[in-house]
C-alpha cells in the first residue's frame, strides 16, 4: 500500500498553484512507514489526492513533488520524458549561440526537484541535492545512459546542503571516462573556456554568466576594468576581447587565477593587457581607494552572500560595502557590472542596495540594464524561487 501525507487544513494552496514543495509543518498526518526519499501521496485534508512526491523525514522541505499527474510513475520512463522536455527546451539556444556546455537540468525550474545536470562536451556532471533525487538515482541514470549513450557521466554531489536532506556528500565516476583535468568548452559562438569538472566550483563553471559575460564585452572597448571575484576569469576574457585597454583580474585563489590567465591565453588574447592579483577583494578595494586609484569598468561577481534568511542582514551590509567601494573607484561616466547569486536577495532590494551605495559614495547614477541569469537556467512559473541572479549595468556619472 502506498505512503500517504495529509495536509493540515488550508495548507493545500501552494500546491494547488504547483508549487513543488510542502514544508514540514503542513503535514497533519503519514501514514505507512516512508524511508528517505520514496514516493509519498500527497492528499488535502479531506482527503483528495494533489499530487506525488518525495519524502524527505531531515528537511525542514518536507516534501518535493515529482508530478501533479495521478497516473504518472516514478521510474525510469519519467525521467526520460523529462530529460527530454528539458533538452527541447535548450535546442535553440544551443544552435544561436554554437554551445558545447549548457545547463541540461535546472531542477525544480525544469520539475525536477534537487537534480542538476550540466554537460560539458561529451561530459554529464550531476548534483543530485534531494532524498527524492538520490532514491531514484538509478532510475535517473538509466534515462541518461539511454538519452545520451556516448557520454560519460560524473557526479559532483559534493554539496553541503545535501546534510539537510539526511545525505552525505559524494562525487565520482558513475559511466564511462573519469574527467581530465582541462575540458575545453565552447561558448557565444566560439569563446573558450577551460573547465575543471572534477576540482572546480559546483559542476566546474558557472554557465549562468553567459550571457552577462557577452553584455560586459559591448561596453570594455578602451576601458580599464576591474574584474572582481574573477574566479576562471570569464568577464576578463570578454573584456579584454571587447577591447579593454587594461584589465585587472583579483581572486583570492591562486589556482583560480591560474585558470584564468589559462582562458585567456586560450583565446589569443593580448596578456601584456591583462594582470592576475591574488588578493582579498573588500581589503584590496580599499586599498585602491586609499593610493587614489581609478578605473573606468568594474565588475563585481561575489560568491553567494546569504545562505538562510537569518544570513540575509548580513548580506546586505556586504553587497552595500562593496558597491560602495565600487563607485568610489570609478571615473566618471565609469560602468558597474554588479550582481547577487543569492536566491534569498530580491531584484527589489538588490536595486536599492545599490542606488544606496551610489548616494552614500556621491555618486549620481544610471541603470543602464538588468540582467539574469542565462536561458537554460529557466524559471519555472510555479516556482519563484528559481529566480536567484540579479545584475545590474549601471552609469556613474
Amino acid at each position: 500500500m502506498s505512503n500517504t501525507i495529509t495536509l493540515q487544513k488550508d495548507r493545500e494552496k501552494s500546491l494547488l498553484r504547483r508549487h513543488p514543495w510542502v514544508f514540514s509543518k503542513a503535514v497533519d498526518k503519514v501514514k505507512g512507514k516512508p524511508e528517505a526519499g520514496a514516493p509519498v501521496e500527497i492528499l488535502d485534508h479531506k482527503g483528495n489526492w494533489i499530487a506525488r512526491g518525495a519524502w524527505s523525514p531531515a528537511s525542514q522541505i518536507r516534501v518535493r513533488v515529482w508530478t501533479f499527474d495521478q497516473n504518472e510513475q516514478i521510474d525510469t520512463d519519467f525521467f526520460i520524458r523529462r530529460l527530454e522536455q528539458a533538452q527541447a527546451g535548450r535546442e535553440h539556444l544551443i544552435s544561436r549561440l554554437q554551445l558545447s556546455a549548457y545547463r541540461l537540468v535546472a531542477a525544480e525550474s525544469d520539475f525536477l526537484p534537487g537534480i542538476t545536470i550540466d554537460r560539458y562536451n561529451d561530459y554529464l556532471v550531476c548534483q543530485l541535492l534531494s532524498a527524492g533525487a538520490e532514491y531514484h538515482k538509478n532510475e535517473l541514470m538509466e534515462a541518461l545512459k539511454t538519452l545520451y549513450p556516448s557520454c560519460h557521466i560524473y557526479e559532483r554531489s559534493d554539496v553541503a546542503v545535501r546534510k539537510k536532506e539526511g545525505l552525505k556528500e559524494q562525487m565520482g565516476l558513475i559511466q564511462g571516462e573519469l574527467p581530465p583535468d582541462e575540458v575545453i568548452i565552447e561558448e557565444n559562438n566560439g569563446i573558450k573556456i577551460s573547465v575543471d569538472i572534477k576540482g572546480g566550483h559546483k559542476t566546474g563553471f558557472y554557465l549562468d554568466q553567459r550571457d552577462n559575460r557577452a553584455i560586459a564585452g559591448r561596453y570594455a572597448k578602451d576601458r580599464k576594468v576591474l574584474n572582481c571575484f574573477c574566479y576562471t576569469g570569464g568577464f576578463g576574457v570578454y573584456t579584454l576581447k571587447g577591447g579593454a585597454k587594461e584589465v585587472i583580474n583579483v581572486d583570492v585563489s591562486e589556482p583560480a587565477l591560474q585558470l584564468a590567465k589559462r582562458n585567456a591565453e586560450l583565446n589569443n588574447l593580448d596578456l601584456s593587457k591583462a594582470r592576475f592579483e591574488k588578493h582579498d577583494v573588500f581589503k584590496l578595494l580599499r586599498e585602491y581607494r586609499e593610493r587614489g586609484e581609478k578605473f573606468d569598468m568594474i565588475v563585481l561577481d561575489p560568491p553567494k552572500f546569504a545562505e538562510s534568511k537569518a544570513q540575509l542582514d548580513g548580506a546586505c551590509r556586504g553587497y552595500k560595502d562593496i558597491n560602495l567601494l565600487a563607485f568610489q573607484l570609478l571615473n566618471p561616466n565609469g560602468i558597474l557590472l554588479t550582481f547577487s547569486c543569492s536566491g534569498l536577495m530580491t531584484a527589489d532590494l538588490f536595486q536599492k542596495i545599490v542606488a544606496d551605495a551610489a548616494l552614500d559614495a556621491g555618486r549620481q547614477a544610471q541603470i543602464l540594464e538588468r540582467m539574469s541569469q542565462a536561458a537554460d537556467h529557466p524559471i519555472a512559473t510555479p516556482y519563484p524561487e528559481g529566480f536567484y541572479l540579479k545584475g545590474l549595468v549601471v552609469r556613474a556619472i
